[in-house]
């Protein structure tokens, strides 16, 4: 008992101690649960700022973009409106390039004949008048101008000279005009041409010479009514036909005048100029507009960034605060059940610390009475002790038990806990569904007074509709009558114009007959008169369809007798199905050759000089293959004779290239020396093969030079090229290939492209070619004989 007190002890001292724990524990999750609570109307603030500085970038962003799109498609018209009047002012520049003397001129300088310039670049017309000024300048308005009259004689002179062609030059200090408040009064529409231009200084009083008394007027009408009434005035129209005393010039203006060219490459460039400016402001404003965007974009990006950073924040505060509230309220239960625990442990104590009470007293009395009846008190031991055993073990029972029921407890606990989780998201979602009713009630409190205002609006509405339908009824009411009067009116267009193109056809197909008729006509006229040589009105005369047709008689039919035909009237169809059988009776016979005698006596000279060209051809032939048989025979012998010579000369050189080696020349048919090949058959010292395949590079280069030298040793050469034949043999072979070297010195020149040092020092004359240090590569010459002959004396 005493043991079970001292647990029992021990358990609520344990129990207090969780208890203290536990809400220590939620103290301290609630002071943190507050401290957060007060930082999220702190993170929503800064959520609903976020979302508006949000909201602006990305409106700025759209604003930013859709001026970087504005500025590139502006930028994309100014380059193609640049580009196109680019290409139109070249075109137009090379439309005023002429190769004539004018354009010699110009490209001759302007210092000794004093040119200014051309006319047209001078000029410069207002008013849109520069067809009406070019065709009263008419020439002038290509020519030069020149500051003097000297400089303008030598202009001509220079031109005769070279043959240049002409041109015409406008002299402005010689010219003269007539005063203007002398000209007469024009009339309302005309207009002096010396008003509508600008010319410079140095050629104004030359062009308004050219324009004296000239005014130009808008038609042929008003020019013929103006030279009427004031005959000493010259019109101009404005299509460029030119009226005045005495003279009428115009006609045809399809191809533009100088001034009208240059007036338009005066624009074309001004457009260009224009297009450029804009191109270029484009493309300064696009890159200021890209940066903006960029800037914008980064704006956006960082806004967005805060937003998450700031959705994460929250989200972790939320997540914080929900576990924080769940650890104060499991400490709290947990403090709860402890403390239940406490008072069944301390109530479980106090029966135990009452029956320890009441053993003790037993204990005390049991000892003080005296010891009587020895074999009793032992047999009271015994039970004594069996009853304690059996206490004791109820007692570890009951332990056992209660340690599975705590564990029991402790899971039911953790359920709990679970459904308390489960209990407070319920409550959570509870809380939710009430302020989402909450927020629907209010808004369907606004939606009654934006639905009574509708109602209100709705009702203004119908009365406008009301008003607009009837409106919208007469004018569809006048708009149906004006259809219809409109679709009689295209009835009536339509078939009018029917007619009017079934009248024109008519008169089409009439016009297409007559001219038909007419020119059937002609060709009738014409055949009349080139294969009868006869005119037509005399043939109509004599054959006409009022005469009568005379019968012609057949092979079998006799004129004379009484049955023969008598002429008969002209019947249009009995003459054609007489004609047809004419025709056909003539394309029965065939055609009809006239110079068949002349043919046959040309073919038969002909035939006679072909005849005497094959025979001697025949005879070249035969008298070719005796030439072709004996220069055979030459070339056998001389091949032969060479071949011999060769292949005495290929022994001795291999022998000395190859020292007790073997080779020789062998023919392959030796039976027709005109196909024939030849074998090179090598057998080097100390080896058994004869096939250059089996032999070494520097084997195979030695046979192949032993070749080259046997044929020029057998057949010698002014000189030789040789490219690199010993870069691959060593000192032994080169040495005995520069001792053949030295033999066919003596007879010829060698020319030997090389790397070996031994080839060179034999040489009489080195060449080679260097790079110096700036990279430009340098021809080396040195003659090593004239330096051996100094050397020589000096070695002596």
């Amino acid at each position: 008992r005493r043991s079970r007190v001292e647990a029992g002890e021990a358990e609520v001292g344990r129990l207090r101690e969780a208890v203290t724990t536990a809400v220590a524990r939620a103290e301290e999750a609630e002071r943190e649960f507050a401290g957060l609570e007060g930082t999220i109307a702190d993170e929503e603030g800064s959520e609903e700022d976020l979302d508006q500085t949000y909201e602006q970038a990305a409106a700025a962003h759209e604003e930013a973009a859709a001026e970087v799109e504005r500025i590139t498609e502006a930028g994309r018209a100014a380059e193609r409106d640049r580009q196109s009047a680019q290409a139109r002012l070249e075109a137009l520049e090379l439309s005023l390039r002429r190769k004539d003397g004018a354009e010699a001129l110009r490209e001759a300088g302007a210092g000794e004949h004093e040119i200014i310039g051309a006319v047209a670049e001078l000029v410069t017309v207002t008013g849109g008048h520069e067809a009406a000024i070019a065709a009263a300048l008419d020439q002038a308005g290509s020519a030069l101008a020149v500051g003097s009259v000297a400089g303008a004689a030598r202009a001509v002179r220079q031109l005769r000279a070279d043959d240049a062609g002409r041109a015409t030059l406008v002299v402005g200090p010689t010219a003269r005009t007539s005063e203007h408040s002398a000209w007469p009064e024009l009339p309302e529409g005309a207009v002096w041409a010396r008003e509508v231009i600008e010319a410079d200084a140095a050629v104004r009083p030359a062009v308004e010479q050219l324009l004296d008394r000239v005014a130009v007027v808008a038609d042929a009408d008003a020019a013929l009514a103006l030279v009427t009434q004031v005959r000493e005035v010259t019109a101009v129209t404005a299509e460029g036909d030119v009226f005045g005393p005495g003279l009428v010039r115009g006609g045809s203006n399809a191809a533009p005048s100088t001034l009208e060219l240059q007036s338009a490459v005066d624009e074309t460039r001004e457009a260009l100029a224009e297009a450029t400016r804009r191109s270029e402001e484009s493309t300064f404003a696009l890159t200021t507009a890209r940066s903006t965007l960029t800037e914008r974009e980064e704006a956006v990006e960082a806004a967005m960034e805060a937003l998450h950073d700031s959705d994460a924040r929250m989200a972790a505060v939320a997540e914080k605060l929900g576990a924080l509230g769940t650890t104060s309220r499991t400490a709290r239960a947990e403090a709860e059940r402890t403390r239940s625990a406490i008072t069944d442990v301390e109530a479980t104590l106090e029966e135990d610390r009452a029956e320890l009470a009441r053993l003790e007293q037993r204990l005390a009395e049991a000892a003080a009475e005296p010891e009587e009846e020895t074999e009793d008190r032992g047999d009271d031991r015994e039970r004594l002790d069996a009853e304690a055993a059996a206490a004791r073990t109820a007692e570890t029972e009951v332990r056992l038990s209660l340690r599975t029921k705590e564990e029991r407890a402790r899971a039911l606990h953790g359920r709990a806990e679970s459904l308390e989780g489960a209990a407070r998201n319920e409550i959570a979602a509870r809380e939710r569904l009430r302020e989402r009713r909450e927020r629907r009630r209010q808004e369907a409190q606004v939606a009654a007074a934006v639905r009574t205002a509708a109602e209100w609006a709705a009702a203004r509405v119908r009365g406008a509709a009301e008003v607009a339908d009837r409106a919208k009824a007469e004018a569809e009411r006048a708009r149906s009558e004006r259809d219809e009067a409109l679709r009689a009116m295209r009835t009536e267009l339509n078939e009018q114009q029917d007619a009017l193109r079934d009248l024109t056809d008519e008169v089409h197909k009439d016009e297409v007959a007559r001219a038909q008729q007419v020119a059937r006509i002609e060709t009738l006229q014409a055949r009349a008169v080139e294969e009868l040589g006869v005119e037509p009105e005399v043939l109509m005369e004599e054959l006409g369809p009022h005469q009568l047709v005379p019968h012609i008689a057949g092979p079998d039919e006799d004129p004379e007798s009484e049955d023969f035909p008598e002429p008969r009237p002209y019947v249009r169809a009995e003459q054609e199905k007489r004609l047809k059988k004419a025709e056909r009776g003539l394309r029965a016979l065939g055609k009809v050759n006239p110079l068949a005698l002349e043919e046959y006596a040309a073919l038969e000279e002909r035939h006679t000089f072909l005849t005497t060209q094959l025979e001697d051809l025949r005879q070249s032939k035969k008298d070719l293959l005796g030439i072709v048989a004996e220069i055979d025979e030459r070339v056998e012998q001389v091949f032969a004779d060479a071949f011999a010579d060769t292949a005495e000369q290929f022994k001795v050189v291999f022998s000395r290239l190859f020292p007790g080696g073997e080779g020789r020349l062998v023919l392959t048919d030796p039976d027709d020396m005109l196909t024939t090949g030849i074998d090179v058959q090598a057998r080097p010292p100390g080896k058994k093969v004869g096939r250059l395949s089996l032999l070494s590079g520097g084997e195979r280069s030695l046979v192949a030079v032993a070749t080259l030298v046997a044929i020029f040793k057998a057949r010698p050469s002014p000189f030789y090229i040789m490219d690199e034949v010993e870069a691959a043999l060593d000192d032994t072979n080169l040495g005995r290939l520069i001792g053949l070297f030295e033999e066919l010195r003596d007879s010829s020149q060698l020319i030997v492209i090389t790397h070996q040092k031994k080839t060179m020092e034999v040489a009489d004359a080195l060449y080679g070619v260097s790079m110096r240090g700036d990279g430009i590569t340098t021809l080396v010459s040195q003659r090593l004989r004239e330096v051996r002959h100094l050397e020589e004396p000096q070695s002596a």
